[in-house]
């Protein structure tokens, strides 16, 4: 079985910062692109940065400039840096991975993890 687990979400100020992790594990051949996405409360999920296997990254207009996403494929981990948090970033953060299987778990996977909560507010 191959999950991703999210992690770092917290209560921070306007104007902090986060810095969210996304660890990959179980039986794991490679892993492909890996994406951050969040939910706010009435609103529907969006893209909120993306990064290929190759280190390619693209990120929402809304968050240029603020988020850095990066990985380390040595740890099947993805992060996302948040700086300069605006209330508006409030929301639930989610990683997706796209996850080829090892031996014990062959086929490629759209993988979520379970979201990890963010809230920016004074």
């Amino acid at each position: 079985q191959v999950q991703l687990v999210e992690s770092g979400g917290d209560l921070v100020q306007p104007g902090g910062s986060l810095r969210l992790s996304c660890a990959a594990s179980g039986s794991i051949f490679s892993i492909y692109a890996m994406g951050w996405y969040r939910q706010a409360p009435g609103k529907q999920r969006e893209l909120v940065a993306h990064i290929t296997s190759g280190g390619v990254t693209n990120y929402a207009d809304s968050v240029k400039g603020r988020f850095t996403i990066s990985r380390d494929n040595a740890k099947n981990t993805a992060y996302l840096q948040m700086n300069s948090l605006k209330p508006e970033d409030t929301a639930v953060y989610y990683c997706s991975a796209l996850i080829v299987g090892g031996s014990s778990s062959p086929g490629a996977y759209d993988v979520w993890g379970q979201g990890t909560q963010v809230t920016v507010s004074s």
